[in-house]
């Protein structure tokens, strides 16, 4: 006699009422299913709590809707306040955040799919999830500190051979974990293993790879992180005040609340803003300059030489229907035309986002991604247009802002990875013969250090 086919099953609400199981694509031997955990709230097909749970409630309708308001308000507060704290306090404590953010948006994403009573007891499922995440992090956070703090990594003995193998040593820790799990199969739960492991690999390439570019964002210059999130909030207030206004016209089925107008018409507003902003942001250095130091702060500041992008250039016009008048002279940072960019993208591609995030919980008939934040919550369902948009933010910057110029820890590496022992005394020898000679070191320090290098052979 044949097994039958069984199903890794999702929590979801029944025709009674309940919450009950339902099967999914992904098929395991799994025979009686237990009830679901507690999770995320159920909806019905219009993306509501459904009627039932609403009559089961004691309290009346709007003591709830009361009750959500003021946790929701508080929280908002709560978190603006965080916000800007960690926002003045230093680059240090955002990228905090941002690490916090990824690490509980992963596993809001990967416990949406409830697992089988059978398959919670199969070896390292879970573990095999949390390891791929640590090495996805271990690469990503690599790259980055290897990047920006090449003079401090590549001139230190024991992190030396960490930075030069970087990607080898991340590249060997993800083949052990896919073969650890190629290892762990176990006949009649394929189908559930595998589901699970591209699973995880998508919530780490939406969430984790993303993140990861909003980090680097952060590290280029604070205005670089601040300004596009700032964008995506803003454009989100927008559109919820324009919708409720003047709303008429449906936008996204997806989304029943979403409209055309108000679509519209934060875009405007979102571009208002931005130029707002980046006239404010614009004045302080601690904004624009990228964080050279971590343990700097917004009354410490920073110190550089400011992309040309924040310095007030000329530009002639020649009015088109004036065509014998001179032409009309305007100054303007270039950074100004810039945010038009910023602000049209936060407008018109980032809420597609959160579409496709309201698209996967429908999937798996959630309301949201967990209950992380009171009131409002997973930290997914706040991030959902936070992750492209900070992607976006990295892509052009690199592309039409950034200056490519040699770095103190470029110099470095060429040295290191470039010359042999003998030539890199060399040129030991060379910068200190010239420091010497523009006066900017004393000539007892040329003598010092002939003393003490090796003799030219």
């Amino acid at each position: 006699m044949s097994r039958p086919r069984r199903s890794v099953q999702f929590q979801h609400r029944g025709s009674n009422g309940h919450y009950g199981r339902r099967p999914s694509i992904s098929e395991t031997s799994e025979g009686l299913s237990e009830p679901a955990s507690p999770g995320p709230k159920p909806m019905d097909g219009n993306g509501e709590v459904t009627k039932e749970e609403k009559e089961q409630n004691p309290q009346t309708e709007y003591e709830k809707k009361k009750e959500t308001f003021i946790t929701r308000t508080i929280w908002t507060f709560v978190m603006i306040g965080g916000f800007f704290a960690a926002m003045f306090a230093g680059h240090i404590y955002i990228l905090a955040i941002v690490t916090a953010v990824q690490i509980v948006s992963f596993k809001e994403v990967i416990a949406i799919a409830n697992v089988p009573s059978r398959a919670k007891n199969l070896p390292f499922t879970r573990s095999l999830n949390w390891y791929f995440l640590g090495t996805t992090m271990y690469f990503l956070y690599g790259e980055s500190v290897i990047y920006y703090f090449k003079h401090i990594v590549l001139v230190d003995r024991i992190l030396l051979p960490f930075a030069t193998h970087h990607r080898f040593i991340s590249f060997m820790l993800y083949v052990m974990g896919f073969v650890f799990f190629v290892g762990s199969l176990q006949k009649g739960h394929y189908r559930f293993q595998f589901t699970q492991f591209a699973w995880t690999h998508m919530a780490l390439y939406l969430i984790n790879v993303q993140s990861h570019f909003i980090m680097n964002n952060t590290l280029e210059g604070m205005i670089w992180f601040f300004l596009p999130a700032s964008l995506v909030i803003t454009n989100d207030i927008f559109a919820y005040i324009c919708g409720i206004t003047f709303g008429r016209t449906q936008l996204i089925k997806l989304s029943p609340k979403k409209t055309v107008e108000g679509f519209v018409g934060a875009w405007i507003l979102t571009i208002l803003f931005g130029f707002a902003m980046t006239n404010v942001l614009m004045r302080y250095k601690y904004f624009i300059c990228p964080a050279n130091d971590l343990g700097s702060n917004f009354f410490s500041g920073l110190y550089c030489e400011p992309n040309p992008v924040f310095l007030t250039q000329q530009y002639t016009f020649q009015p088109p229907l004036l065509l014998h008048s001179p032409p009309q002279t305007f100054h303007i940072a270039p950074m100004q035309f810039h945010i038009l960019v910023f602000a049209s993208f936060a407008s018109l591609i980032a809420p597609f986002g959160g579409f496709f995030a309201s698209g996967l919980k429908r999937t798996f008939k959630v309301k949201d991604f967990g209950e992380s934040i009171p009131g409002h919550g997973g930290i997914t369902d706040r991030m959902d247009c936070q992750f492209i948009m900070g992607f976006f933010a990295f892509m052009y910057y690199q592309s039409f802002i950034a200056e490519y110029r040699a770095s103190v820890g470029s110099v470095i590496e060429t040295a290191i990875q470039g010359l042999s022992p003998e030539e890199q005394i060399e040129v030991v020898r060379g910068l200190t013969k010239y420091l010497v000679g523009q006066g900017q070191v004393a000539e007892g320090v040329s003598e010092c250090l002939a003393g003490v290098l090796p003799r030219r052979r």
